[in-house]
């Protein structure tokens, strides 16, 4: 019986023509916003009721996958491969008990969400928006020492909390590219990082709030990191500190945040994800200090036909019985 494959919204094409090269009939979701899950549910009772029922789901991260979701799949679906290397929108707990796998994208876009930290971290020190915008607006009238003074990075420190490929490549350019201090915090040593880049390894994350000019955040989100950066750790910081987010958005609570800028506890943030995603708060889309970008630190071509290629193979591999790469244990 040919395997059925529900797609919940649109990806790169690589990965839908390795579903059907093997022969598999994809059911794709058209939605151009993210669906709810009383959507997705829908479709999946819908295909059961016609005696059609799937046999692996590609969720994307913005899919709320919990009981619920998890009740409706079973017990035709063999695996969820989540277009992410995140699964926090999973219950891992009641996809193992419905014997349902579970897949994510592991190290798909490295180097990309890398690249993006740093620019990030240029628009912040070098006033790069700021600037942007007051010559679009008309507002300059010619050369002025006193227009837009940015920062500098060399000789300053980067503290990085989560060491992992991302956070080892953003070490890799601000270390060797900026010749700048690396300090980082995980809850294991990385030897490259302190081989290769010097990094100094910190036992305690209050050591980097507190020394760091630049804090840059590459943790997965976890009981243990929501709300790692609060009132009490903003206030451990410089008054010069930058925070940088391209990890998960409630790894930082954001109503601290906005506290913490608009009563210059610190210099200025810079925010690829949100606590509340889609939902940005006001305030911050006023501030000056402030880089906003919406998710899109993976948005390069490169990195998104990976992920669709190894959400792809990973469904491939167990549906043909075989252990899929992306495959996520549960603890």
């Amino acid at each position: 019986m040919t395997k059925r494959i529900f797609v919940t919204r649109r990806i790169p094409d690589i990965g839908i023509s390795m579903l059907k090269a093997k022969g598999y009939e994809i059911v794709q979701g058209a939605y151009k916003v993210p669906p709810t899950k009383a959507e997705l549910i829908k479709v999946i009772q819908k295909a059961k009721k016609q005696g059609k029922p799937f046999d692996a789901i590609l969720t994307l991260l913005t899919d709320k996958v919990d009981a619920d979701f998890i009740q409706a799949a079973a017990p035709s679906v063999k695996i969820i491969s989540n277009y992410a290397v995140g699964y926090n929108n999973i219950s891992l707990q009641d996809a193992d008990k419905a014997g349902i796998t579970i897949t994510n994208t592991p190290g798909a876009f490295s180097d990309c969400i890398a690249e993006h930290t740093v620019a990030l971290i240029f628009a912040l020190t070098t006033r790069l928006v700021e600037a942007d915008q007051y010559v679009r607006k008309g507002k300059y009238k010619g050369w002025d020492p006193m227009l837009f003074v940015g920062t500098d990075l060399s000789k300053r420190t980067v503290g990085i909390l989560g060491a992992g490929h991302i956070g080892e490549r953003v070490a890799m350019h601000l270390g060797k590219g900026f010749d700048m201090k690396v300090m980082y915090y995980d809850v294991k040593r990385n030897e490259t990082l302190e081989k290769e880049y010097g990094a100094i390894f910190c036992a305690n994350p209050e050591e980097i709030y507190k020394e760091a000019d630049v804090i840059s955040l590459h943790v997965p989100l976890l009981p243990s990191t929501t709300h790692m950066i609060n009132k009490k750790t903003l206030a451990m910081m410089k008054k010069t500190a930058i925070v940088v987010n391209t990890a998960r958005g409630p790894v930082v609570e954001e109503k601290a945040l906005v506290e913490a800028l608009k009563k210059g506890v610190i210099a200025g943030a810079g925010l690829d994800v949100f606590e509340f995603e889609p939902k940005i708060s006001k305030e911050l889309c006023k501030m000056s200090n402030v880089v906003l970008t919406p998710h899109i630190a993976s948005a390069r071509e490169s990195a998104r036909n990976e992920m669709a290629t190894l959400a792809a193979q990973n469904i491939i591999d167990v549906l043909e019985g075989k252990t899929p790469v992306g495959l996520v244990k549960v603890n």
